[in-house]
């Protein structure tokens, strides 16, 4: 038999013999068991990229980790003729031993072979006892047509007596859609072929690296699982002494990878396929329309739809027109045009911008425009489009913080000091904030008059700009009027701006409403601070309002609190928390007022676990700065806390932490009246007096200022004093009612110690009756001996009011935190009842002495706890709910936050204890 090519060139042994598998594998048996399946039919395809993994899995396949019988393997070559191709087809089934009757022949020329050629060996394979599986090794798109037909023709007239297993970088002119729809293919794509954390892991640990699953994940972010790229970071990471280090230090255009890419990838494209690479890089995606406007040329859709058949490291998005690089890829591609052509980066990322702007793309326009350096440019596209809202609010506003966090400090023009305001106020940097707006001031006024159109210097969206800034930097504390002058001026610009932009930027009256109910929260306005603060509420709901939803229902809480409203201030603190979760809203974006409004309800109704959690949460989310009238707020809840629990030196450290600079007068007279409260819990009456002595209560003399006036004269042993200083609270509503309750309390012990027992019984239950609602139970564990004293003279009294008995309201998995119950977040831990003012359980919510959970889980959190009571491992319950083990971590670690243990069988135990599993 003639074992000569049809050009009378010897065949190439090298082209039989499958690459032997790499000594440091990666075993992928699924794969494998899919390539086994896949060769029972007639076709079998395997497609990625260059260096993603197909000859090796094919390889380490063919060498028998799953073929049925050692398959026929052949090397393909891109400048094989049709002779050629079927000449090496034969020599490879000869070689095999496949038997062909001789009748078949062979190939006498390099140029093609005829059709009875072909006729002859479909009908010599198909009278074959055992079907022929031939691996063809990188069959692409390059093979001449009638090579693919060819092929196309002996498969499917073989009967069965041929196998065909595919690899290549791109789909091959095969019809591949007449094998799908008759169910006769098996495809192996890149999405498959990605190597998983796992993998990963396992080549790693080939190596001899011992890396960390953080190191891993940023390894696998970076590669997106590229199976070459993956092997040549282990390789490279055997060299260094530091291999998670050289993780967080990784430049791919400094690498071998570089190298890889552009050996076996760009150098292989036709130079205007090149030079499209090379422009199209400055961007994530790309358009057709975008990629012609960077090269000035209009090839753009073709060149763009063939490099993502060909696998050439660019896929298409879904099944838009938009196109993305590998990350790898466009790095690489990006330190390669800096080197080949000079100075061009900032200008292609200049005319990216403008295209982006134009097709309204906005984000993008502006990231574009700051990696060109155009900071003119990218801030007045936030300003003019009406989107600086979206720096502070919205799935937007990190990337748009990211990108102007590199411009210069000072740069001129309104647009820009009016972003950096905007980008200052996200990072709660009043000052800087201030600062900014200040400059902004200054180049409005330089500005020339306006002529009236929205992109003018000094237009309807410049000023809207600077009047919304105005709001949301107004501070408690300082000039209120002005913060209200510049919400009615955004309001008035409001309607001098395009209705359709501002039905796409729902933020911005939002964001208004909840700054300016936010700020008259802080001035003690609470009627106008409910006012704003409903309609901020009522104007979230649209994405990009999540951040102000939240913020507006934790002042709502406040608002609520200060009120005596603890069943409604728990309400809205409880949907401001469950918003914040529904929505993933960061940490760093909640203001936890929320939390600080549940630590509020929590001490006043005498839950003191609870009351500490909430607390430590809320201080952890307000940061080291928050605005002085929540720093007040969250000083004397604090201060509370720490009183009620024993411990007097730290709640005078809370409230002395405050700073006292530039409070109004109600945040200075609260930290009074807060402080003569923890002098009494101290016993030292003659300090409660001379502390509120400081101040002058604002208004004349306010209800909660002459309560705890009162309070310090009893305490002393002057009670007619302390009546007429009871004088001056209202017994109507006018009064908050944790204050009136208190009143009546205090008039029941000046009775009682006046020896009036009908009396005292009399103001006693009118205090009882108005703290029952929502459960004041703090201020009678305050008010010492003589109510447990009452209380037993009085039965009929103390079972009317057994809501002060120890009590934990029903917890199921439904509604875990009992938000549901009547009563409200009334902590279980009571005052007492008939056995008097702290009962057996007055020092933890629930029978086992743990506080209730602060927060409800997820529904995923739910899951995982679930599958954690199977004793299921991480891993297992990864696997089971299609996550990673790091998520299952990160969910667990937020279940024991909020069922307050460390341990998964402690919160397994806590749960079913609590009626959650």
């Amino acid at each position: 038999m003639d074992h000569r090519a049809p050009t009378g060139d010897p065949m190439l042994a090298a082209r039989f013999a499958p690459p032997a598998a790499p000594k440091l594998l990666v075993h992928r048996p699924e794969l494998l068991k899919r390539l086994t399946t896949g060769a029972r039919g007639p076709l079998t395809l395997i497609n990625g990229p260059a260096g993603s993994g197909k000859t090796v899995l094919t390889a380490h396949w063919a060498a028998g980790a799953g073929a049925p019988r050692p398959p026929v393997w052949l090397t393909v070559e891109p400048d094989d003729a049709p002779g050629a191709f079927w000449a090496y087809v034969l020599e490879a089934l000869h070689r095999s031993g496949a038997a062909l009757p001789a009748a078949v022949g062979r190939p006498t020329r390099a140029e093609g072979v005829t059709r009875s050629f072909l006729v002859r060996l479909a009908d010599g394979l198909a009278a074959s006892p055992q079907p022929a599986v031939l691996v063809l090794d990188q069959f692409d798109t390059a093979q001449p047509p009638a090579t693919t037909e060819g092929l196309d023709f002996v498969l499917r007239h073989a009967a069965g007596g041929l196998r065909i297993v595919l690899t290549s970088r791109s789909d091959s002119l095969l019809p591949l859609h007449r094998y799908r729809a008759a169910g006769e293919i098996t495809e192996i794509r890149q999405a498959d072929l990605r190597f998983t954390d796992a993998d990963a892991e396992a080549l790693l640990g080939e190596h001899g690296l011992d890396v960390s699953p953080a190191g891993i994940r940023l390894l696998m972010e970076r590669t997106e699982g590229w199976a070459a790229g993956v092997r040549l970071c282990a390789l490279a990471m055997q060299r260094t002494a530091d291999p998670e280090a050289f993780l967080r230090q990784f430049a791919a255009d400094r690498t071998t990878i570089a190298d890889y890419l552009l050996t076996e990838v760009l150098d292989a494209q036709p130079p205007p396929t090149q030079d499209l690479l090379l422009r199209v890089c400055v961007t994530d995606r790309v358009h057709p329309d975008l990629a012609d406007a960077l090269t000035g040329r209009d090839d753009g859709a073709r060149t763009l739809a063939g490099l993502a058949r060909d696998n050439a490291f660019l896929e298409q998005i879904d099944a838009s027109a938009w196109y993305r690089l590998h990350p790898l890829f466009a790095e690489v591609l990006r330190a390669h045009l800096r080197q080949r052509c000079p100075g061009l980066e900032p200008r292609l990322h200049g005319r990216a911008a403008r295209w982006l702007a134009r097709t309204g793309r906005l984000t993008e326009a502006v990231l574009q425009g700051a990696a060109a350096g155009d900071w003119q440019f990218a801030a007045a596209q936030v300003v003019d489009d009406l989107a600086i809202g979206r720096i502070l609010t919205g799935l937007q506003a990190d990337q748009l913080g990211r990108a102007f966090a590199g411009m210069p400090a000072g740069t001129p023009a309104v647009a820009p000091a009016l972003v950096d305001a905007a980008c200052r106020l996200a990072e709660r940097d009043l000052p800087g904030c201030e600062a900014a707006l200040l400059r902004a001031d200054a180049a409005l006024a330089d500005a020339a008059p306006a002529d009236g159109s929205l992109t003018d210097a000094n237009g309807p969206a410049v000023r809207f700009g600077r009047a919304f800034l105005g709001v949301l930097a107004g501070r408690p504390g300082d000039d209120v009027t002005a913060t209200e002058r510049a919400a009615a001026d955004a309001d008035r610009l409001l309607r001098e701006l395009p209705p359709h932009l501002l039905a796409e930027r729902p933020e911005l009256r939002a964001l208004m409403l909840a700054h300016l109910g936010a700020v008259e929260l802080g001035a003690g306005r609470l009627d106008r601070a409910e006012t704003a603060l409903t309609a901020a509420v009522a104007a979230c709901g649209p994405p990009g309002t999540e951040s102000p939803h939240c913020a507006a229902l934790g002042s709502l809480a406040l608002t609520e609190l200060l009120r005596g409203r603890l069943r409604q201030a728990a309400r809205h603190a409880r949907a401001a928390l469950a918003a914040a979760e529904r929505s993933a809203l960061p940490p760093e974006r909640r203001a936890g007022t929320d939390h600080l409004a549940l630590a509020g309800v929590a001490v006043e109704q005498d839950d003191l676990p609870a009351a500490r959690a909430h607390w430590d949460l809320a201080t952890s989310a307000m940061g080291p700065r928050p605005d002085p009238a929540t720093a007040v707020r969250a000083a004397v809840i604090g201060a509370r806390i720490a009183a009620a629990g024993g411990d007097g030196d730290a709640a005078l450290a809370a409230l002395r932490a405050v700073d006292p600079e530039r409070l109004p007068a109600w945040a200075a007279d609260e930290l009074a009246v807060a402080g003569s409260a923890v002098h009494l819990a101290r016993g030292d009456a003659a300090a409660a007096l001379a502390v509120l002595d400081t101040v002058r209560a604002p208004d004349g003399d306010q209800p909660e200022h002459a309560v705890a006036r009162a309070r310090a004269l009893l305490a002393a042993g002057r009670g007619a004093d302390a009546a007429r200083a009871l004088e001056a609270v209202p017994g109507d509503d006018t009064a908050a009612t944790p204050v009136r309750a208190q009143a009546c309390l205090l008039h029941a012990q000046i009775a009682a110690a006046a020896g009036d027992s009908r009396a005292a019984h009399r103001s006693l239950g009118e205090a009882l009756a108005l703290a029952r609602p929502e459960e004041l139970r703090r201020m009678f564990a305050e008010s010492g001996t003589w109510v447990r004293r009452t209380l037993r003279q009085d039965p009929r009294l103390a079972r009317t009011h057994s809501w002060l008995t120890p009590r934990a309201p029903a917890r199921t998995a439904r509604d875990p935190q009992g938000v549901g119950d009547p009563q409200g977040v009334g902590g279980p831990q009571g005052v007492g009842g008939p056995q008097g003012v702290g009962g057996p359980h007055a020092d933890g919510p629930h029978a086992d002495g743990q506080p209730m959970p602060v927060e409800p889980l997820s529904a995923r959190e739910t899951e995982v706890l679930r599958k954690a009571a199977e004793l299921l491992s991480t891993e297992e319950i990864a696997a089971e709910l299609y996550v990673s083990a790091n998520t299952v971590k990160t969910h667990l670690k937020s279940i024991y936050r909020k069922l307050c243990v460390t341990r998964r069988s402690a919160a397994v135990h806590r749960a079913q204890d609590l009626g959650m599993l």
